[in-house]
């Protein structure tokens, strides 16, 4: 619940501004989200929101630099220092998927970009984050070929296609389900499967 937003310094302003964006997608559509409802859920009137923002544009774009720098830092330091590669490849699924039971409105805005049909400025950030959490994935895979944690033969590209689809599906059923916590449950099993097909064998 965003509180207490009144007489904040302009950088701050911002975030807390960011994060009401953030809340009100768990509760409702992010594209009805309007200024004057993110207002409301600051205490702000419309025009002291837009003197931190010149559009609703720009609060959409804040958003997602918000959401590619929050997860990709958390993911980041989830595998710092673990010198196992399918490890870390297990720090990674598992801090996203805390990081989406902590945002639950995080996908609904991510999901919601991607089905403009148009190429907005939103999407192409949206298929940045998803370029850039890819080369990490890459990056994890390959190591743990050379260091022969994983097969040998495995299609790196379509293992971290599949990493990424596992995440969105738990996701998908979590919000079908109405409760995106399930995704916590859920994740644990789902990537144990995940690494038997991708470890090695020897």
């Amino acid at each position: 619940m965003i509180t207490q937003s009144k007489h904040l310094p302009a950088e701050e302003r911002r975030t807390v501004t960011v994060e009401a964006v953030v809340e009100l997608a768990a509760e409702q559509n992010p594209n009805d989200i309007t200024t004057s409802t993110i207002a409301a859920r600051m205490g702000l009137t419309q025009g002291a929101l837009f003197r931190h923002f010149p559009s609703k544009a720009a609060i959409q774009q804040a958003v997602m630099e918000w959401v590619a720098e929050r997860l990709l830092s958390r993911l980041d330091k989830a595998i710092q220092g673990v010198s196992s590669p399918l490890a870390a490849l297990e720090a990674m699924f598992l801090t996203h998927v805390d990081f989406v039971a902590e945002h639950p409105g995080v996908p609904r805005i991510l999901f919601g970009e991607l089905q403009h049909a148009e190429k907005t400025t939103q999407k192409v950030m949206v298929q940045a984050l998803i370029r850039r959490y890819g080369e990490r994935l890459h990056r994890l895979l390959e190591e743990g070929k050379l260091h022969k944690e994983l097969d040998a033969d495995l299609d790196t590209e379509a293992a971290s296609i599949l990493f990424i689809g596992t995440i969105q599906g738990l996701i998908m059923q979590s919000l079908l389900a109405g409760d995106v916590k399930h995704i916590l449950h859920d994740a644990p099993r789902v990537f144990a499967i995940y690494r038997r097909g991708i470890r090695s064998s020897q």
